[in-house]
């Protein structure tokens, strides 16, 4: 498996990481350190060319319990454009799945805790899909109204931390190209 370059939106490679990273922290708070852990093992797993893992780690960390104003947040953004970059940089050959089905199931089937800002973090997610990676199909079968960027972003703005709208804002405006 060739090596991937590193992703400048998330923390090194750690290469004694493995799935015992994110086990850590099953039945504890989910706060900054499952955060951190999780950007980490992302990157860890794209460098390894798991791209759809290394996505599903972000995923994760924008699930994490945090308040905004966590130390982490200065160094390492929510993973807007950590999930971006990716998408942009995944060769063709190596499977990423497809992640506008990913977070279209996730955004219509989500639970507690924190359930709307996690919800809308997955639709801020779809929809940076779409605008990064346009030819992936939603699923059809899926029975689910679809939000519109406008309404994601009065959702970010209600349950988002300070901030996050402007960050998802502006990730989503470098994948539209004018």
């Amino acid at each position: 498996m060739p090596a991937f370059v590193s992703c400048p939106h998330l923390p090194p490679a750690r290469e004694d990481l493995d799935w015992r990273a994110l086990h850590l922290h099953r039945g504890a708070a989910r706060g900054a350190e499952f955060y951190i852990s999780c950007l980490e093992y992302g990157q860890t797993l794209w460098g390894r060319g798991l791209a759809a893992r290394a996505i599903l780690c972000l995923d994760r960390a924008l699930g994490s319990d945090l308040r905004g104003d966590e130390p982490v947040l200065a160094s390492w953004p929510l993973p807007y454009a950590a999930l971006a970059w990716l998408l942009a940089h995944t060769p063709a050959d190596v499977f990423v799945g497809n992640p506008r089905v990913h977070f279209q199931h996730y955004a219509g089937r989500m639970n507690e805790p924190r359930r709307e800002l996690r919800r809308w973090r997955a639709w801020a997610c779809w929809a940076l899909v779409r605008a990064v990676c346009p030819r992936l199909p939603g699923d059809p079968r899926h029975a689910i109204c679809e939000p519109s960027v406008e309404e994601i972003a009065v959702a970010l703005r209600i349950h988002g931390h300070a901030g996050e709208l402007e960050l998802w804002q502006s990730v989503l405006a470098a994948a539209c190209p004018r």
